[in-house]
């Protein structure tokens, strides 16, 4: 593990706290524990009855208690990342009944004045996953040994940490050193390390994607976690920085089948696939002039799998890429192509 992540230890079994968020983009974090981690995870707590369901056993706090659940990771995060007020009374009973509170959040539960009184009380930990190791550089733009691929998006919440997960696991099967690199809150509750690149200064972005993905043997793998989209209106930023400072050698462009539209930004379309291919190579190869796309993961969720076949194979013969929907296929055919 790079010396400047500190590792993250999280006291299983989970509960997943979902307040009364119904949509599943914005509960992202729960999902991903749920789809990589499923063995951490006791029982979900829901605040409404229309809160989105994850398939675990709904608990109350007493329940959990009783489960033996040693951490309430909260599950989603609304736009900038705040804490809602009508969160804090569960948040408190579950502190108080000893459980840690785990968040993701730009709001850190250290800030809590009521939290950390109830923590305090039950002897719990608050972790704040989100926040940034000290001392990062100003990136330099000098070129590392290792290899590196980067998964990019046409936009948020579609898919770019599952096809890195997937990927990792999918190079190792094959017998290849690789490494998943932690980006964003997720993937470093998953991975039990990383940066989390979205709350580092704009000025460091690049230095902390350096750090993310150090040196290393020649014939080594860092699956990086993209970040945003480099066509999002509110965080273009962020993912300009990742990949100036990933330097990929390879990347792979994530899109979510049948979205039309920015996510939460409705009046912005989405881009094209191809728009993302080109303008990634552009501005990749400022810091790595050999940087290639390795081809397409689509998330078909949305699809019958009687429709799914066509969609990818239509993508793939427009793109001359191969396409695939790596929770459904594995990502054997983008692995075929390094």
């Amino acid at each position: 593990m790079n010396p400047s992540m500190q590792k993250l230890t999280l006291r299983p079994p989970y509960l997943v706290f979902l307040g009364e968020e119904h949509r599943v983009t914005y509960a992202k974090t729960g999902k991903g524990l749920v789809d990589w981690r499923a063995d951490l995870c006791a029982g979900q707590l829901r605040l409404a009855d229309s809160a989105i369901d994850l398939g675990l056993e709904d608990m109350s706090v007493a329940e959990a208690v009783d489960a033996g659940v040693g951490s309430l990771v909260i599950g989603t995060a609304l736009i900038g990342g705040a804490l809602p007020e009508s969160w804090l009374e569960t948040l408190c009973e579950a502190a108080r009944q000893g459980m840690d509170i785990v968040a993701g959040l730009h709001t850190r539960l250290s800030s809590i004045k009521q939290l950390q009184i109830a923590a305090e009380e039950g002897g719990a930990r608050l972790v704040d996953v989100r926040v940034p190791p000290e001392g990062i550089p100003v990136g330099t733009g000098m070129k590392r040994s290792g290899m590196r691929l980067l998964t990019v998006g046409t936009d948020c919440a579609l898919g770019k940490k599952y096809t890195a997960l997937q990927l990792e696991k999918d190079l190792r099967d094959r017998g290849y050193a690789a490494d998943f690199r932690a980006s964003g809150q997720t993937g470093i509750m998953l991975a039990g390390c990383g940066i989390p690149i979205d709350c580092v200064v704009a000025d460091f972005i690049s230095g902390a994607a350096e750090l993310l993905s150090p040196a290393n043997e020649a014939d080594h793998w860092d699956v990086i976690e993209g970040q945003g989209g480099i066509f999002h209106p509110g965080y273009a930023a962020v993912s300009h920085g990742l990949l100036l400072g990933s330097q990929p050698d390879a990347f792979v462009v994530c899109h979510a089948a049948g979205r039309t539209q920015i996510e939460g930004w409705d009046h912005f379309s989405l881009p094209t696939i191809g728009e993302v291919i080109e303008r990634t190579v552009a501005i990749g190869r400022l810091t790595n002039p050999n940087i290639r796309c390795l081809g397409i993961s689509v998330n078909t969720s949305s699809l019958e799998e009687r429709d799914r076949w066509g969609y990818q194979q239509a993508l793939a013969d427009k793109y001359q890429l191969p396409c695939v929907d790596p929770v459904r296929d594995g990502t054997g055919a983008l692995i075929a192509r390094i």
